[in-house]
């Protein structure tokens, strides 16, 4: 009784105010959560996780020892598709991405990317920006991906200082505009010789996962992945 309660409720507030996709603001069906199928199908997946060396591991070779990478799919300014992660990130719509997250890990089965992995784990937000922003994105990813694949999600890396926002700086000055950030949170050392997948929202230049990375590295005989949500076109 009151499973059927709480689908009139539903009903009624779609009705009252009817949820739409992010990418083509249609109506969304009932039993579409967040993304309509038609969208989801035109997913621009990038497919990494199918490919040996892909572009995302050519980003990190030489900068920090990596396991495997991929991004679900390629994040290109002014496509509809951007409406995704800018939900996510500003729109308090974190659980949109958790849910794209651990749809992701359905559709990669066949990959056999997240084989092995033992623990997930998200770049840290100061505390500065999660108290205006309210939430982390990327942690919901990071439980998205947990979730779909019945593996814990661990808080591993803290971020020491604020930084100003990356997305208009070119290379060099992301890099140094993170430089330090970031750190082991106290515990960390239980991960010693473990699988850590490390997620975020989406990648550019690299540099935050580069020195995210860097400092998990310091945990004993551990082996580090990466996924995000989204990449930037790095051909």
């Amino acid at each position: 009784m009151l499973k059927k309660i709480r689908q009139w409720l539903g009903a009624a507030a779609d009705i009252a105010m009817p949820r739409t996709c992010p990418v083509c603001g249609q109506t969304l069906a009932g039993d579409e959560p967040w993304i309509c199928r038609k969208c989801l199908a035109k997913l621009p997946r990038t497919r990494y996780e199918d490919v040996e060396f892909n572009a995302m591991d050519q980003r990190f070779a030489g900068q920090v020892p990596i396991e495997r990478s991929t991004a679900y799919f390629f994040y290109e300014k002014g496509s509809p598709y951007a409406s995704i992660l800018h939900d996510i990130k500003y729109h308090n719509l974190p659980m949109m991405g958790r849910w794209l997250a651990a749809r992701a890990v359905a559709d990669m089965e066949a990959s056999h990317f997240f084989d092995g992995i033992d623990v997930v784990t998200a770049v840290p937000l100061h505390r500065s920006k999660l108290a205006q922003r309210g939430y982390n994105q990327s942690e919901y990813l990071a439980r998205g991906i947990a979730d779909g694949l019945n593996i814990p999600y661990v808080e591993i890396l803290k971020a020491v200082r604020p930084h100003s926002t990356q997305t208009h700086k070119g290379a060099m000055d992301r890099w140094k505009n993170i430089q330090g950030n970031y750190a082991l949170k106290r515990g960390a050392e239980q991960w010693a010789g473990k699988h850590i997948l490390l997620v975020d929202d989406v990648v550019t230049t690299g540099a935050t996962l580069i020195v995210c990375a860097t400092a998990l590295r310091t945990i004993p005989d551990v082996t580090i992945s990466l996924f995000t949500l989204a990449a930037a076109r790095l051909e």
